[in-house]
């Protein structure tokens, strides 16, 4: 099973060196989450720096929120991001819930599922080389991976898992283990009764901190600040895995649980957590 790092969000301009570090380790991905009314960077413009800075490690949108987006310039964007770091691109995509993201970005809330799925047909016909309509041709550039990037999906209830299936080729799942195993299950069952090939990637992600006491806090100031829109702010963050031995048990249970990685998410600003969590993998 890989081992994936989660990238912090507050301090954007330091994301370059943990992204060296985590190249230079044993680590699979890094991974950046989207929102559009917040002090986040962009993510794809920031994994598509961070391409340049790194050359093995995948780069992983967790999540990107379709329907805050336009659907053909997204499929451009994705497609060129994945020929030009060649092919190490992944596509986590969700439809997100926040109003104020809508409200920015002028598009509606209430039809955020039912567009999202117009978008998942329409960005595996585009990244297929097919033109856009009647009107307009294919959209390059042509994809490093032939049907597009590797799309991983973020869904927690029946109907949005089962668009893995549909349009996906995993699920992007950020439950902790005690309730992950009937999502990865749904899923399984869904690409059998679809009669996809082969079984979905299955990524987990879990909340981390590791490091002195000032870290910890750093970490849970900015997750607190990140989800008070939920009112549950607070039960999120008491959540976080703070010690060596809380996620290296979770990793394991995540492997007792058949997933192909887990993403570990960092609040924190300090980069020296790529390295102590390198001695964990």
């Amino acid at each position: 099973m890989s081992i994936g790092i989660g990238l912090p969000v507050s301090d954007p301009a330091a994301l370059l060196e943990w992204a060296r570090r985590a190249d230079a380790g044993p680590f699979s991905t890094l991974g950046l989450l989207d929102r559009l009314v917040y002090h986040n960077p962009e993510p794809l413009a920031a994994l598509a720096v961070l391409a340049g800075a790194t050359t093995r490690v995948r780069l992983q949108t967790e999540v990107l929120l379709a329907p805050l987006r336009e659907t053909a310039l997204l499929a451009k964007q994705a497609a060129t991001l994945d020929l030009m770091s060649g092919g190490r691109f992944v596509l986590g995509l969700g439809i997100g819930g926040r109003e104020d993201d809508h409200h920015a970005a002028g598009t509606p809330l209430r039809d955020r599922g039912r567009r999202f799925d117009q978008q998942l047909a329409d960005l595996r016909s585009l990244w297929s080389g097919k033109p856009h309509s009647a009107e307009a041709g294919p959209i390059g550039p042509a994809p490093y991976r032939e049907g597009g990037p590797e799309v991983l999906i973020g869904a927690f209830k029946p109907k949005a898992l089962a668009r893995v299936a549909r349009w996906g080729d995993g699920l992007l799942a950020a439950a902790p283990p005690s309730w992950a195993g009937g999502l990865f299950e749904t899923v399984r069952r869904d690409w059998q009764e679809h009669g996809r090939a082969g079984q979905p990637r299955i990524v987990a992600q879990a909340n981390v901190a590791l490091g002195p006491d000032s870290v910890v806090d750093d970490a849970k100031t900015a997750m607190r600040t990140y989800y008070a829109f939920t009112e549950m702010a607070d039960q999120m963050v008491s959540g976080m895995l703070t010690t060596a031995a809380d996620i290296r048990a979770t990793i394991r249970a995540y492997r007792d649980l058949g997933a192909d990685e887990v993403m570990l998410y960092c609040w924190g600003r300090d980069p020296g957590q790529v390295d102590r969590l390198a001695g964990l993998c």
